[in-house]
């Protein structure tokens, strides 16, 4: 899993409509509630009717009178001044006038509908190949990854790979939303540059990291995790300027690992691979931050470097939660669980767009609150359900395909499902803004793990409860997908 996992916004945004306003000629003195307006100044005798004259496009496709509050106040109006001109208590009063006067008037969807919620599937199912390829490269690496004695009741040379992959995720998740949010300013120079000083940076901590947490005997595990840490600070940078492509042709090279589930390949023809995969990553990445030398690219300040900060806690907690994932009865049950759930982060990734993109279909089509509400919620299971369907289809696929492995059992199926929930949900969240409260659930489902790995099934089922509840109180909401 490389650490951009997070979810692309739409290159533009949609911010509230301004109100518009009369023009008028003149000075004219502000209408009280119920006296007759001046003769000859154009405007109604009543306040609100004009109000409703103006906001009349917004307030027929609004389907609940908190949209129309969000409207008024971002326009400036204040309680006292609607008491004073309108004759409401608050604005939220004046909305649900205004919501109750205007009917209902929701446009056709367009067809085909589209846009940039609506994502191909090929283009997400190749970011799901990308992410499960890099699993290749420690079948190649197998050999030299062995050590005498290992730590903590994991085999030798696994402390520092697991130090520079942890390492890894959480720099590369912070610095894709930091690039994504350069991107979506429309400044794609400034993002290539904030790729290029921020890439390197993460590779050297990760390797800094991977160096000093190796036990004698570990040097060669320590170096293979320093190709680990370079390679996920170029695949990231790959992912988030879209070169999908160029990434897959970069790992292509670790196909050769597929022989090696059967026969023993020299060790040269393994090095000669891995450093091959390796030298083509590196070289895409340098050619696609070349945008980003340019001098001046990224002169503006930029949005601010902690609120990104999230989203690598985010990338933490998951990247904990699917090393537990490969913790398994067996080393061949964990791995299979791993290709299963990194398979699926594709798959994972165009449901959470086809989610987006319903509920942005239901929000122009539906007249009520009330209907809203089903219809998301009726849209967030069949996605949710379909996640589940295809990881559970790639469990059984990566059990066939790996020579000798063993049938997941009820209670480890089970927890993977779980975990895939948490990853999904918290993924979902995370693209609505909600990064921080997803990111907090998996932590303590990480750290619950960690301090009792027998209490897995416990923690993600916890989990998943967690962020169902927290996605059904925030996602029912229309003002949540307006905004």
């Amino acid at each position: 899993m490389s650490g951009s996992l997070w979810l692309k916004p739409p290159g533009t945004e949609n911010p509230l409509p301004a109100i518009p306003r009369p023009r008028r000629e003149g000075t004219v003195t502000p209408a009280v509630p119920g006296t007759p307006s001046p003769a000859g100044d154009g405007l109604a005798a009543d306040p609100l009717d004009a109000l409703v004259e103006r906001l009349d496009p917004f307030v027929a496709v609004a389907v609940h009178p908190d949209e129309i509050a969000a409207l008024l106040e971002s326009d400036g109006m204040t309680d006292d001044h609607i008491r004073l001109t309108y004759g409401r208590d608050d604005s939220f009063a004046l909305a649900e006038d205004l919501y109750a006067r205007v009917e209902r008037r929701h446009p056709a969807p367009e067809a085909p509908r589209g846009g940039p919620w609506h994502t191909g599937l090929a283009g997400c199912l190749l970011r799901g190949l990308v992410f499960a390829l890099p699993g290749l490269a420690y079948v190649l690496a197998a050999p030299f990854l062995a050590a005498e004695q290992g730590r903590f009741g994991l085999p030798g040379g696994t402390v520092p790979l697991l130090g520079g992959a942890v390492t890894g995720w959480v720099w590369n998740q912070t610095l894709s939303h930091r690039a994504y949010t350069w991107l979506g300013l429309g400044d794609r120079p400034a993002a290539a540059r904030a790729l290029l000083t921020g890439a390197p940076a993460g590779a050297l901590a990760g390797t800094a990291v991977a160096f000093a947490t190796a036990a004698p005997g570990e040097t060669p595990a320590a170096l293979f995790a320093a190709g680990q840490s370079l390679y996920l600070a170029a695949a990231t940078v790959l992912l988030v300027l879209g070169r999908e492509r160029a990434l897959l042709c970069a790992l292509l090279p670790l196909a050769g690992a597929v022989p090696a589930f059967r026969w023993d390949l020299p060790d040269l023809l393994r090095a000669a691979l891995l450093l091959t995969s390796l030298t083509a990553g590196v070289a895409f990445a340098a050619l696609v931050l070349r945008p980003g030398v340019r001098r001046g690219a990224a002169g503006r300040g930029g949005p601010p470097r902690a609120a990104s900060l999230p989203y690598g806690l985010f990338g933490l907690g998951s990247g904990l939660l699917v090393l537990h994932a490969g913790v398994g009865d067996t080393l061949v049950s964990g791995a299979g669980a791993v290709i299963a759930l990194t398979l699926s982060m594709g798959p994972a990734e165009w449901l959470l767009h086809r989610f987006r993109g319903e509920s942005l279909t239901r929000l122009r089509t539906l007249t009520t609150a009330r209907e809203f509400r089903r219809a998301v919620t009726g849209t967030l299971v069949l996605c949710l359900g379909g996640y589940l369907t295809v990881l559970f289809a790639l469990t059984v696929a990566a059990t066939l395909a790996w020579p000798g492995a063993p049938w997941p059992t009820p209670a480890r199926l089970i927890t993977l499902l779980l975990l895939g929930t948490v990853l999904w949900l918290g993924l979902l969240l995370q693209a609505f803004g909600a990064v921080l409260s997803a990111a907090a659930v998996c932590l303590l489902a990480a750290a619950a793990q960690t301090a009792d790995p027998a209490a897995g099934p416990v923690a993600a089922g916890g989990a998943a409860a967690v962020l169902a509840l927290l996605t059904c109180v925030l996602l029912v909401r229309p003002t949540t997908h307006r905004l």
